[in-house]
């Protein structure tokens, strides 16, 4: 009982429902190890004593929280702990969001810099603001404040977009996987041509160097920086004013870069990102050591290097050093395993020090692309813009968690707890936010994250968008069933995220499928963080298990016939995705009851779409079938609804199968047409099939533009 009560001032879960009414026990073994991630020695009754003494104490010696948050309503603020008006919504309050002794004094000094003495909490500005406290008997304390708006800025219009994983789509000037320039001409034409208010795409976050590396964009190196294999070399400025003496050698690696291309695209090779790095950063070594930036692109690159700061310093020093040491620094000599010691070595070592620069200005070039590419939404009319993906947490021997390790659960990793669809649970690699870190620093890291994400972004979508809530923690050696669940602070993670999205201008969109919390949702929506709803998923769960009609879908969310984890739309109708995880021995049940039950899920789905007359050809041909799925989309109140890029051609093969690894050739695909014939980005866009649903999609949102936008609807 008492190591329940210290795991529970510590949000550590000694008890979980997979499903209502049935309560699982966490073994004693799983939490004392989770809180010993957390600092707190639990290893023994006395040592769980002190320990909660310890906290108890604390509590009461304690005059500031080390995160406070305050929310704007209508330009007024409100507390945390209440003074909500019947609809929820916090009114103003004169008040701080503590309770504290009479007498006390309090000091806010603002982000910009004015210090108020004990301030008028209702009329301070948006931002990230420090406070000191002192009482009556001496006590001291200081924390930092958040006062967000309340709800993130929604959409200004309806719209449609288009949902890409970038690396599978290759033009003919790719270099053997999608690009930022193939980016920006995805946009310029699906805004222009088709209408399309938004592109989402996958992770562009740094992957961990070295061969092999990993394929999958959602367990990156660094989700603070792009990954320089997205660029367009030949559009990086320096590439045209390469001299004669060097042009021979880069048109060899031009030669390469074209072969790797036609490997791809035509002898039917998969995407080898290794590859394609590879022969870019050759050519970029070439480019930037023979060509001297001018005087304005120098200017550029400093004030850039400003900007960024100690973060991208610590960044390109730990490229630096995984090129010399290999990425898993924790098998890196002594002195090089902290930033802080690392940088020492680097001012002592030229070649060292070259290399970090380098690192440092792919960093800049990675940023200037992004940035055209955004630029290029706004100038073809979307409405949104380019949405960009967040992962969920990064590589435990990566960037991240190298220059941060003070912020990250060691000998802990992320996951999920054992379900209905997985009895095993699931362990995903990535060490988790130590919550007691992140409220200590004012959430710095996690402001900064964010910060970095959303500078070229039009819309933020964050994967398992419930892990602002809590995460499932799996100890180091053992299996996914002996985790627990840790709580973070929401209200703070949420006015973090508000506050951020709301500086950048940008919508935030959650993928929120799986398990989630009850209550979760309804917290996300009236923060205006919108969810993620997919076709197959959208049942009547608590009634007749029928789908769901489209007038009770909600409004605030990114509706989708499926994502990069489900089968393409012509896999799911045709069933052959059904046979596909078979095959690997994914579905170990009889194939034939599989099907059955798959294709009768499919009919009542084909049924609600006849008798609501978005299918008027009729049943039995896929084009029109999968024109009637987003025909379905957009007769919802859904405020975005999202087209698989590959449901546009027919592509039948999913980007990733969950539960695989060498089994399938996950994030190694590139765009194929229904007979798995690689399509590149000039095909797409002249794709009779392709046109004839965008231009549908776009009359029928174009139809409905008389709609008023909400009142909170964000300007273009």
């Amino acid at each position: 009982m008492t190591l329940a009560r210290l795991a529970a001032r510590h949000g550590v879960a000694t008890a979980y429902s997979p499903s209502p009414g049935v309560s699982v026990p966490v073994p004693d073994a799983t939490v004392v190890a989770v809180l010993g991630a957390l600092g707190i020695d639990a290893a023994t009754p006395e040592a769980v004593s002190a320990a909660l003494d310890a906290a108890e104490r604390a509590d009461r010696e304690r005059l500031l929280p080390p995160t406070l948050v305050l929310h704007h309503e209508d330009g007024r603020q409100g507390d945390r702990d209440g003074h909500r008006d019947a609809q929820g919504r916090c009114g103003p309050s004169p008040q701080p969001p503590v309770d504290l002794p009479p007498g006390t004094r309090l000091r806010v000094t603002t982000e910009d810099g004015a210090v108020l003495d004990d301030p008028d909490w209702s009329g301070l500005p948006l931002g990230v603001h420090g406070v000191e406290a002192e009482a009556p008997d001496g006590r001291t304390a200081s924390a930092t404040l958040i006062v967000s708006p309340a709800r993130v800025p929604g959409p200004v219009r309806r719209s449609y977009g288009l949902l890409v994983q970038l690396y599978s789509l290759l033009s003919g000037r790719s270099w053997g996987m999608g690009d930022l320039g193939d980016l920006r001409e995805l946009v310029t034409w699906a805004g222009r041509t088709h209408g399309a208010g938004f592109v989402q795409v996958n992770p562009l976050h740094a992957g961990v160097p070295g061969t092999p590396t990993d394929p999958s964009p959602y367990r990156p190196s660094s989700r603070r920086f792009p990954d320089p294999v997205h660029l367009r070399v030949e559009e990086v400025p320096e590439y045209a004013l390469v001299g004669p003496e060097r042009r021979e050698e880069l048109d060899r690696i031009l030669a390469e870069a074209a072969e790797l291309r036609e490997r791809v695209l035509g002898k039917g090779a998969l995407i080898d990102r290794d590859a394609v790095w590879e022969v870019k950063r050759r050519a970029l070594e070439l480019v930037l050591g023979s060509v001297e930036p001018g005087p304005g692109r120098r200017a550029d690159f400093h004030d850039f290097l400003a900007e960024r700061g100690p973060a991208l310093e610590a960044h390109a020093t730990y490229q630096a050093l995984a090129e010399r040491h290999g990425p898993h620094w924790r098998g890196w000599p002594g002195e090089l395993r902290t930033p802080q010691a690392a940088e020492a070595v680097v001012r002592t070592d030229p070649d060292l020090a070259a290399r970090v620069d380098f690192h440092c200005r792919l960093a800049w070039l990675t940023d200037r692309q992004l940035a055209d590419a955004a630029a290029a939404a706004r100038a073809a009319g979307m409405a949104v813009g380019i949405v960009h993906d967040l992962a969920v947490g990064v590589h435990p021997e990566g960037s991240d968690a190298w220059a941060q390790q003070d912020a990250f659960a060691a000998g802990m990793s992320v996951g999920a707890p054992p379900d209905a669809f997985n009895s095993r649970g699931q362990d995903w690699g990535l060490p988790p936010w130590r919550p007691d870190a992140l409220a200590a620093t004012g959430y710095a890291p996690y402001r900064g994250l964010l910060r970095e994400l959303l500078r070229h972004a039009g819309a933020l979508r964050i994967d398992h968008v419930m892990g602002l809530f809590r995460l499932w923690w799996v100890p180091e050696g053992r299996q996914p069933t002996e985790g627990t669940y840790v709580r973070y602070d929401a209200e703070a993670m949420l006015a973090i995220l508000v506050l951020e999205a709301h500086r950048a201008g940008a919508l935030v969109i959650g993928e929120d499928l799986g398990t989630v919390e009850p209550g979760v949702r309804e917290e996300l929506a009236r923060r205006g963080v919108f969810g993620t709803s997919v076709l197959w998923f959208e049942r009547d769960w608590e009634g007749t298990g029928r789908p769901l009609p489209a007038g009770e879908w909600r409004a605030e969310c990114v509706a989708t016939a499926t994502t990069h984890d489900l089968p393409p739309t012509a896999a799911r109708l045709s069933g052959e995705h059904v046979s596909l995880r078979h095959r690997l021995g994914l579905h170990p049940g009889d194939l034939v009851r599989e099907r059955a039950a798959d294709a009768a899920e499919t009919a009542d789905w084909l049924g609600v779409f006849e008798r609501a007359g978005l299918l008027p050809e009729g049943p039995g041909g896929e084009e029109a079938e999968i024109r009637a799925v987003h025909r379905f989309l957009l007769a919802t109140p859904a405020r975005m609804v999202g087209v698989w890029l590959p449901d546009a051609v027919g592509d039948r093969r999913p980007q990733n199968l969950p539960g695989t690894w060498d089994e399938y050739p996950n994030w190694r695909l590139p765009l194929a047409g229904p007979d798995g014939q690689p399509l590149t980005l000039e095909q797409f866009a002249a794709s009779p099939r392709a046109h004839a649903l965008l231009r549908e999609l776009h009359a029928r949102v174009a139809a409905g533009d008389a709609r008023t936008a909400p009142p909170d609807a964000r300007p273009v």
